[in-house]
């Protein structure tokens, strides 16, 4: 009696016999052998995404001037603020090629286009702050702050207008 109510909270009156059915003659397992068949995409879609990632870090911390790394371990707010906005502001658009890609080609293209858009980004702005690397590595947060919004922001525009 106890199972009854607890299987008519779950799935409803009128779903409570179907389900009851369903269970005695296993023709639930099919459903559930479904979504244990999408865990290798699911698996290959986050494989991807963070090495995407991985690629990211790599090369944005090889072409921006200050070391994020080192000046991160030193505990320099500037460079941990102006990073991390980096850093999601590639994400955010990795995310959207996720949900909208058809297929895995699919979605390292636009994953790609997303990491170009963001390391240009960073050049764009150092055409306004030229300095901005120094500024950074010296602990000025407002740079870093400034750094990591316009990142954020740019993410959010390209995420967007990765939604197809």
């Amino acid at each position: 009696m106890l199972c009854a109510a607890f299987c008519t909270v779950l799935f409803g009156k009128n779903n409570l016999q179907y389900n009851l059915i369903a269970w005695k003659h296993r023709k639930i397992m099919p459903h559930l052998l479904e979504y244990l068949a999408s865990i290798p995409l699911f698996l290959a879609y986050f494989g991807t995404a963070a090495g995407l990632t991985a690629l990211y870090i790599i090369i944005y911390t090889l072409i921006t001037p200050h070391k994020e790394m080192e000046l991160i371990k030193q505990n320099n707010p500037a460079a941990a603020l102006a990073f991390g906005g980096s850093l999601i502001g590639f994400v955010l658009p990795l995310a959207s090629v996720i949900a909208n890609s058809v297929d895995l080609p699919d979605m390292i293209l636009w994953g790609a286009v997303a990491l170009v858009v963001q390391l240009l980004t960073f050049y764009t702005l150092r055409l306004f702050i030229p300095r901005i690397s120094e500024h950074i590595a010296n602990n000025e947060i407002a740079s870093g702050i400034w750094l990591g919004t316009v990142s954020i922001a740019a993410g959010i525009l390209n995420a967007a207008c990765l939604t197809y």
